[in-house]
């Protein structure tokens, strides 16, 4: 779109690096912004190649959400901000509470208060799932109470709440979006912290059991990345959406054994399960309502869960 310019944080990390592919595949000008804390060279290698032949060369600058002059550097001439960066573990945030406030709320901030001054026009902000808890009514619903349960789920509540004063104290334009387990191609199945579905997929690639925490009957709405993507496309435009905070997800839900065994049948041989301990500070089950996602941002997932497992399974088999 003419006139536009993207700053998408947390470039070089899984869904940060599927954001930038998609904007530059339609000739948008893009600046990531990473400090490859948990991002990756050949994410925004990957990313850089979808530019469309005549866009404008995309930009990158290695920095921290946590420094006020690299993020004022980084939004000159920026229309939107899609912020992606965060450190997205609830292991690592019971491990270390403090870094992960200061990256994800105080980060979230800095960035709102220099995008405001910077005249952007749309702050989507990717919040989480994990704000709703543990509560037991599902479908969990926007208008639900919070109950977050781990230092991560808070700082990512903390963030969202900033936004949604940003909207009605400034007239700044922001929205939350409360991604459900987002997985697919470049999802780091090697962290310590990796989410359940690419350590599921390179076990049964390589042929190794893999560790379940708990029963495997906690149960997930696994949303395919290409979801996230759209989701965001659409909250940078969508009229009437500053200040909401939407789910994004598939509005399904399906258990770890359950996802196991799909693994097990796309890849063509099923891992064996070891069951360990539950981890701290998890939830027990997550689904989600999209109504108001569809409503106020027109999303509509597009890509279902087996289908999003094939394509994820095509990257981690190569």
């Amino acid at each position: 779109m003419s006139g536009t310019r993207y700053l998408v944080t947390g470039g070089a990390g899984f869904i940060g690096s599927h954001l930038i592919e998609a904007l530059l595949g339609r000739g948008e000008a893009v600046v990531a912004l990473d400090n490859f804390a948990s991002g990756k060279q050949a994410n925004l290698d990957a990313a850089f190649a979808a530019r469309r032949a005549g866009a404008p060369a995309p930009v990158f600058i290695e920095g921290d959400v946590r420094d006020r002059a690299v993020l004022r550097r980084s939004l000159a001439g920026v229309t939107h901000v899609l912020h992606q960066a965060a450190l997205g573990s609830v292991p690592r945030s019971v491990e270390d509470p403090h870094t992960t406030h200061e990256v994800n709320a105080t980060g979230t901030l800095n960035l709102l208060i220099e995008a405001r001054d910077a005249g952007v026009r749309r702050f989507v902000f990717a919040s989480s799932s994990s704000v709703y808890g543990d509560t037991p009514t599902l479908p969990k619903i926007e208008t639900m109470p919070t109950s977050p349960r781990s230092p991560y789920a808070i700082s990512k509540l903390t963030a969202e709440q900033y936004c949604q004063v940003f909207a009605a104290l400034y007239g700044f334009e922001t929205v939350a979006l409360r991604y459900f387990n987002i997985f697919g191609p470049r999802q780091d199945p090697d962290s310590q912290y990796a989410a359940v579905i690419p350590k599921f997929m390179t076990a049964a690639f390589a042929g190794e059991p893999v560790t379940v925490h708990g029963d495997g009957l906690q149960s997930r709405d696994f949303t395919s990345v290409e979801n996230a993507v759209q989701a965001n496309l659409k909250a940078c435009e969508a009229p009437g959406a500053a200040g909401v905070a939407c789910n994004i997800a598939c509005g399904s839900s399906a258990t770890l054994l359950e996802i196991l065994a799909l693994i097990g049948t796309i890849a063509g041989r099923s891992p064996q399960a070891v069951h360990g301990p539950a981890r701290a500070g998890d939830v027990k089950h997550s689904l989600a309502s999209i109504d108001l996602a569809r409503a106020r941002l027109g999303y509509e997932p597009t890509v279902g869960l087996e289908e999003g497992l094939r394509r994820a399974a095509a990257s981690y088999r190569a």
